[in-house]
């Protein structure tokens, strides 16, 4: 095992709305670090964030033209972020982008079939 599956990310044009709606379909507490940002925190439960996306396009399912949209975050310790790296490179990842030479928590990576997810260091 590599990491820990930290978040589901669903990419909305309103991540404080789709927060409200998730939250009163699944339950959790809602946690807005800012207006393109928005985690909804389930106590037992997997965390859902939501990303800002301006120029969101709904999917339409199951239209391929216009497919499901969303990323994993996988939740690495931070000692292990490089050898990480170097594992999902392994099983057929590619690099999409780095951390900025550690100016960021995240790298973000497309797997074999080009969905992207990150690795995010805790």
């Amino acid at each position: 095992m590599i990491g820990t599956l930290g978040a589901v990310v669903l990419d909305c044009p309103d991540p404080a709305s789709l927060a409200a709606f998730y939250a009163e379909l699944v339950g959790g507490t809602v946690d807005a670090e800012d207006s393109t940002w928005v985690d909804l925190n389930r106590e037992g439960g997997q965390r859902l964030s939501f990303q800002l996306a301006p120029e969101h396009r709904a999917p339409a399912w199951p239209d391929p033209e216009r497919p499901q949209q969303f990323h994993l975050d996988i939740a690495v310790p931070r000692a292990r972020l490089d050898a990480a790296e170097q594992q999902v490179l392994g099983l057929g990842a590619t690099l999409l982008e780095g951390d900025q030479d550690g100016a960021r928590n995240w790298r973000v990576y497309a797997d074999p079939a080009g969905h992207p997810f990150c690795l995010c260091a805790c």
